[in-house]
Parts: C-alpha cells; structure tokens; sequence
C-alpha cells in the first residue's frame, strides 16, 4: 500500500500591478487626507491615484482600514529611514535627524491625529507600528546620549511633542503654504538638542508615558 503524498498547495502572491495600485492607493490617501480630513469621499480618493472604486474597496473594505494603512505605512517608512541612517555611518543623532525631517515629508502630524475614538486605537497593527517606532526612537535616542552627542535633560517624548507641534497644523487646514519653512524650523529644534546643552531646561523630560497620560 503507497502512501498518499502530501499536496503542495500553491501560495498566490499578489501580482506586481496589484501592488501598484495598492501603493497608489495609499499615496493618493495619506495626500487627501491631509489636504482635507480624513472624510474625504473615497472615490476622490481612487480618482487621484488612478483606479476604480472596486480597486479600492477590494484592498480596503472600509474608510477604517484605509486609514490605519495610510498610519501604519507613514511610520514603517520614517522608522526605516532613520535605521538606513544608522547602518550607513552608525550615527546616532544623523539617525535622529533623518528620522524627525521624514516625519515631517510624511505628514505624520497630521495623520496621526486622526486615529481618534472614530477608530479603533487598539488595532493590532496600530500598536505595533507605534511600538516599532516608539522602541526605535528610544534605541536611537539613548545611543546619541551615550555618545554625548544629545543632551541628557530631553526625552522621547520631549521629541514626538516638538516634532509633532513644528512639522505642521493639523488635517485639513490651509497650510500648505507653509511647509517651505518646515524643515528649517525643525532642523533649528534639533540644533537645540546637540550637547552640550547651552541651557539648563525647565521641569523634567517628558516620556512616553507623561504623553499617555496628558
């Protein structure tokens, strides 16, 4: 008696043009999001990145998934830009600055806000990306101290806020005209963290836990 052999079954990947789109569709949200909310009708959406309703529908059942997509997407790239920095010249406050000017392209403060008590906050797939990215900035962050290129008396939280508050207003306002001065003003805050420090700063560092509880 032969014995069965196992079935291989075929694992379908998605094909390169299905990909495609789904980054379009993406890039084309996270930009209309922030141009207008994120209660932008979803077939603007499609319009802009060049497909159809059903395309769209088809990655993302509902406005829900779509956004914690656009949110997830934003910060993986950030964090993968600041540790393309490290691995290139191991420089932890190079790292810090890469990380703080992405956000900012991103649009992460202006998308961020919008995981509010519409959304489910708790996500798996939220969590994670901010995990990834909370642990990355801390990693990077500790590092620069250690090397007395950042100054000891900030924390991450001090970070987020400031990068947060300088990159830009939030979602939907008349600001585009602004980002020209974005980057300068970012890149004067991160001058202000080098050590050694040339003030001593009120009250204690701010942590991610202090941010939590605000």
């Amino acid at each position: 008696m032969q014995t069965a052999l196992p079935v291989q079954r075929k694992v379908t990947r998605p094909r390169a043009d299905a990909l495609r789109n789904r980054e379009r569709i993406v890039t084309a949200a996270r930009d209309m999001f922030v141009e207008h909310g994120p209660d932008v009708p979803l077939d603007e959406i499609a319009r802009r990145a060049g497909v159809g309703n059903a395309t769209v529908y088809r990655n993302f059942p509902d406005r829900d998934a779509l956004v914690r997509e656009v949110v997830c997407t934003v910060l993986d790239r950030t964090v993968a830009a600041a540790e393309a920095a490290l691995a290139e010249n191991d420089d932890a406050f190079e790292a810090l600055e890469r990380f703080v000017h992405t956000a900012a392209d991103e649009r992460i403060s202006a998308l961020c806000p919008m995981i509010s008590s519409t959304f489910d906050q708790n996500h798996p797939d939220l969590e994670a990306a901010r995990e990834r990215t909370e642990g990355m900035v801390a990693v990077v962050m500790e590092r620069a101290k250690e090397a007395g290129q950042l100054r000891t008396d900030v924390g991450v939280g001090d970070l987020m806020i400031a990068c947060a508050q300088l990159s830009r207003p939030p979602a939907g306002a008349d600001c585009l005209s602004a980002d020209r001065f974005v980057h300068r003003h970012l890149q004067l805050f991160l001058d202000g963290l080098r050590a050694p420090a040339r003030s001593e700063l009120p009250g204690t560092p701010v942590t991610l836990e202090d941010l939590r509880q605000a």
